[in-house]
């Protein structure tokens, strides 16, 4: 069975970015983004791909699949990017959001579980990314079999939460840490056991 990730970088206190979407106080380590690029090439906007020195048709090693929600999928429409993972298979969860101006995106109107539910129980296909934003984590969160949390040394101080919804504690267990010459990490979770 196909597993659902929530891959994400969070601040110290915990925000995934600022009150107007800003992420670019999140500071940057050369060994960090090196070990993104290698291991979750996926993560890497097919757009962004050429101007970092990727190549675009580089492999998904560990998902074929993105979900992300309106405000994740925002500042790629606002840049003119339809397509921000075209190297994926794309789902925006919006209730909001109609349509989009290129067929490889998918917009579910509707239940995002039962599109997770949906996707884990297909026979062939890699993992499936949790891009974001909180709300549609905090959707998902019963559905989660995976965190990989990038956690910048900084905080934010306010902003948008890692998770945003009703409060219902779900215990994970630490599988792996790696920490990076800027003191930030990332840093494997997996449910803990009931």
């Amino acid at each position: 069975m196909r597993k659902l990730t929530y891959f994400v970088g969070v601040s110290i206190d915990g925000m995934i970015a600022g009150p107007d979407g800003e992420t670019d106080f999140h500071p940057l380590a050369p060994d960090m983004v090196a070990h993104v690029r290698a291991e979750f090439p996926e993560t890497m906007p097919t757009h962004i791909r050429p101007l970092i020195g990727m190549a675009a048709d580089t492999p998904n090693k560990r998902y074929d699949t993105v979900l992300m929600g309106r405000g994740t999928y925002q500042p790629a429409m606002d840049a003119g990017v339809a397509s921000p993972y075209a190297h994926l298979r794309q789902y925006v969860v919006s209730r909001s959001l109609t349509e989009v101006a290129d067929p490889a995106v998918t917009i579910v109107p509707g239940d995002p579980r039962a599109l997770v539910q949906q996707l884990k129980a297909a026979d062939t296909g890699l993992g499936i990314w949790l891009c974001g934003g909180a709300d549609l984590a905090g959707q998902l969160l019963p559905e989660i079999d995976e965190l990989v949390v990038k956690s910048y040394p900084v905080v934010a101080g306010g902003g948008v939460p890692m998770f945003r919804g009703g409060f219902g504690p779900r215990g994970f267990t630490p599988a792996e840490v790696l920490t990076f010459g800027h003191g930030g990490t990332i840093t494997t979770y997996r449910p803990a056991s009931s």
